[in-house]
């Protein structure tokens, strides 16, 4: 009986890997197709990346993604860390208002927050482009930083802080080299998510952007009821540089403790 739902639980795991991950193999695959079909191979071909890094308007919408990614990615952490440290020493009731607050952009359906941002982008007669979506970017990350930084401040023993003030430090000095070090993980998961909601978003991006200002989702939007195989080839490389910069991600911090491990004198 036992063998039987270990095999029954090890084809269920094998199917749902294929459910999730073969259309992504699919993406790659035709991405070297010489063709334009998106169902026959008929022969491996770079024709679609070179059409793709030959097409301005896709280079663009690239230019554009990284540009609002990284931007929102990092104000969004900034704010979003010195927001939660201060939420951290604010009363019980000022920390529950603000999380409640915190959270409904992130319970909100994305159409309800999209239509809110246009609505209000209206009202003050602000033109919609590359700022106004930048803006929407930051609003909807900030809660994300500030939900994965909150548990490790909890975590935290509440006197670190006034043990480095009575040690000499500065207030400055007790945040930057005693909470941010300890925060660190929250702070990293924090900009990780940012970053791909904010790289992966559609909704709020198709509403909050004006004329001529395309992330890779809209563009993609746009080009769906056509074939154009060169998405295919767009798509493998944000599918190949998410996964290195994962893999860096995991990868150096379990480097750094071995180098650390072998480089620590022996006692």
């Amino acid at each position: 009986m036992k063998k039987k739902s270990s095999l029954l639980s090890r084809i269920v795991l094998v199917l749902t890997l294929l459910f999730f991950y073969l259309p992504i193999l699919y993406i790659i695959v035709f991405s070297f197709n010489d063709s334009r079909s998106l169902t026959k191979f008929s022969g491996f071909s770079l024709r679609w990346y070179e059409k793709m890094f030959a097409d301005p308007t896709m280079m663009e919408a690239v230019m554009y993604t990284v540009i609002v990614a990284v931007l929102a990615t990092a104000i969004s952490t900034i704010v979003g860390t010195i927001t939660a440290i201060g939420l951290s020493k604010s009363r019980r009731a000022v920390q529950l208002l603000v999380e409640r607050v915190n959270d409904l952009p992130v319970m909100n359906p994305d159409i309800v927050t999209a239509i809110s941002l246009l609505m209000f982008f209206s009202v003050l007669a602000v033109r919609k482009g590359l700022g106004t979506m930048l803006l929407a970017h930051i609003m909807f990350c900030i809660p994300y930083v500030m939900l994965s930084i909150t548990p490790k401040l909890r975590s935290l023993d509440p006197n670190l802080i006034d043990a480095a003030l009575d040690l000499g430090a500065t207030p400055f000095q007790a945040l930057t080299r005693v909470i941010v070090p300890q925060i660190r993980p929250g702070i990293i998961s924090g900009a990780l998510i940012a970053f791909t909601m904010s790289f992966d978003d559609f909704v709020i991006s198709y509403f909050t952007t004006g004329n001529g200002v395309n992330n890779i989702s809209i563009l993609v939007y746009t080009m769906s009821k056509r074939v154009n195989p060169s998405i295919n080839a767009l798509s493998t490389i944000v599918i190949l540089l998410i996964t290195l910069t994962l893999g860096i991600v995991n990868i150096v911090p379990v480097l750094r403790e071995k180098w650390s491990a072998k480089n620590q004198p022996v006692k």
